[in-house]
């Protein structure tokens, strides 16, 4: 009887600790998928559908000369379920397909470069074009239920701006290539998403609520005089440009970071400038309420002065500091951030300006300097991709329930074990009271 309570009381235990784990689930014997399940803010190029998309490559970009063709496989997932050839489009503009391969199963795109919305951003030594392959499933057949999520993949192609991108050889005429445009002295602006360090650029995707935006504007002056580099407007969108709706003013009223005006933010330029051609900001990560993409698109106006000539109202860079509960410029005198509270920062003769978005009615007039070079333009980047985080509060309430399973399991183990060593008990005594009955018989 002893014996036997003991084994109960041991088989008690082990359905109890069984019982923690689900005989569906494995992971929990996986040191990698433990580590894995204990993040809850594991970016969007690690969830099951970016998985399947790293591991089959259904999508597969031709850069060309003027046009990139986008071939996707309707196994988008690798799942084995083929979407709907016209829930797939291209762009913010929505392009459709240009054909169907029904015997393997793609779908094709074909635009050109400047199509279907596309972004195009220049750098010191690259052109780089970025668009979006979009996912967006239409109704079931019954619209109670939905069967899968939309996606956006990024698509990016870029060409060296020093290099032949033609397949063509370049037939030399009075004067080299280079040196005619070295002679041509343009003035290119950028605007560049970089790094924590700000040592070189990072991609356009992973960010989440809470993270900054490191911003280098810049413009690549090659023979031309000394400049100093401001961003007159930022407004981030939807879609490029700024006609869109939508949308949010961080930079306005000529050079003022009114998005670090807000309590909840931190935004502001830094000081000093690492050169008087370079211009750095950092913006507090947000997000469009009600877009399922996660995305924006943030256009700014670039403009320069001499480096010589003094910031003023119309040229300047300016943070609010909310420690002094004041507007701070880089460089210059404090008064020609006044105008940033009350938002009057252009005089009548110079204004242009009824609303953040009409100064831009597609490509906004170019001013020239004196030798007829372009002294400001429009610049655009984007899509800004922040993680998706569904699941995390699922994940979250799987971690809690299990707890509650493991603690509840471990409560049937020790009532069991108690059980058990009850039964002992009471076997032993038997067996004792047992022997003397038959020893007092004796």
């Amino acid at each position: 009887a002893s014996k036997g309570g003991m084994i109960l009381a041991l088989l008690c235990w082990a359905a109890g600790e069984v019982a923690a784990y689900p005989p569906w689930d494995f992971s929990w014997h996986d040191p990698a998928r433990r580590g894995a399940r204990a993040d809850p803010q594991s970016s969007w190029m690690e969830d099951p559908h970016s998985r399947a998309i790293t591991g089959h490559q259904p999508v597969a970009v031709q850069c060309q000369e003027a046009q990139l063709v986008v071939t996707v496989h309707r196994d988008l997932f690798g799942t084995g379920r083929l979407v709907n050839a016209a829930d797939l489009t291209l762009g913010p503009a929505a392009c459709k397909h240009s054909s169907l391969d029904p015997a393997h199963n793609t779908v094709t795109f074909a635009a050109g470069l400047h199509e279907c919305g596309s972004v195009v951003q220049v750098t010191p030594d690259s052109l780089i074009y970025r668009t979006l392959l979009n996912y967006d499933p239409s109704p079931a057949s019954n619209p109670v239920i939905i069967r899968s999520n939309p996606a956006v993949i990024p698509i990016e192609c870029h060409y060296p701006r020093r290099e032949n991108v033609s397949s063509n050889a370049i037939q030399p005429t009075w004067a080299p290539f280079s040196s005619e445009l070295s002679a041509e002295e343009r003035l290119v602006f950028s605007l560049r998403l970089m790094n924590e360090d700000w040592s070189s650029e990072r991609p356009f995707m992973g960010f989440h609520l809470g993270d900054v935006l490191n911003l280098q504007a810049e413009v690549a002056t090659e023979n031309h005089v000394p400049l100093r580099l401001f961003v007159d407007s930022c407004v981030a969108a939807l879609s490029p440009g700024t006609d869109s709706s939508p949308h949010y003013s961080i930079i306005d009223f000529n050079g003022c970071l009114v998005d670090g005006r807000s309590d909840d933010t931190s935004s502001a330029f830094l000081t000093p400038r690492p050169r008087e051609d370079v211009l750095r900001f950092q913006i507090d990560v947000f997000r469009f309420a009600g877009d399922a993409r996660n995305l924006i698109y943030i256009t700014c106006h670039l403009k320069v002065t001499p480096a010589d000539q003094a910031p003023d109202p119309l040229n300047k860079a300016c943070s609010f500091n909310k420690a002094r509960n004041t507007w701070a410029p880089v460089e210059g005198t404090r008064d020609i951030c006044s105008c940033c509270e009350m938002g009057n920062c252009e005089s009548s003769a110079f204004s242009r300006r009824l609303n953040p978005l009409e100064q831009w009615p597609g490509r906004r007039f170019r001013r020239h300097d004196a030798k007829g070079k372009e002294a400001e333009a429009d610049v655009v980047i984007g899509p800004v991709l922040l993680s998706r985080e569904v699941g995390t509060t699922g994940e979250q309430q799987e971690r809690d329930q299990g707890g509650v399973t493991a603690a509840s399991s471990l409560v049937t183990g020790l009532i069991c074990l108690a059980a058990g060593m009850g039964l002992a008990g009471v076997g032993l005594a038997i067996g004792m009271g047992h022997r003397r009955c038959a020893h007092a018989s004796a």
